[in-house]
């Protein structure tokens, strides 16, 4: 027979409540995301990626390599993205200075705009339901 660690509580019926109204309600976000992504023009993931390259820590550009870990996708996937966004204007590539193979992706001024817009939406919608979100984990922190 297997016991269980002192410190780790049976869940009560209240965390499963708790549990299923914070997928709820970000999944009523992701909708709102897609949504608003669909409206725009992009696809969900052009928009992700979008955020991703523009949102990056420490710099205005990442490689393909940084974007696929980003997005959780793989190499040529985010390679065939790439080529995608480049050709709506939205992003453009170059290569590295130092090893050429090395290609790096930075919004482009199109992409800047359309991801400003969506970027205040979401903004926009956040503050909504930032109360709401904050009020379940902070209930499921403490159960």
């Amino acid at each position: 027979m297997t016991t269980k660690p002192a410190s780790i509580k049976p869940l009560a019926k209240a965390d499963y409540e708790a549990l299923a109204r914070l997928r709820y309600h970000l999944r009523r976000f992701l909708s709102f995301s897609e949504k608003a992504a669909t409206a725009a023009g992009v696809t969900p993931r052009q928009h992700q990626a979008l955020l991703a390259i523009k949102g990056f820590r420490g710099r205005d550009q990442v490689t393909i390599g940084e974007l696929a870990e980003q997005l959780q996708i793989a190499h040529h996937t985010t390679v065939e993205l790439a080529d995608r966004l480049v050709a709506q204007g939205l992003v453009t590539r170059s290569s590295g200075n130092r090893d050429r193979r090395t290609v790096f992706l930075r919004v482009a001024r199109k992409g800047e705009t359309l991801l400003t817009r969506l970027s205040l939406a979401h903004r926009a919608e956040i503050h909504r339901i930032g109360p709401r979100l904050s009020a379940l984990l902070e209930d499921l922190a403490n159960s």
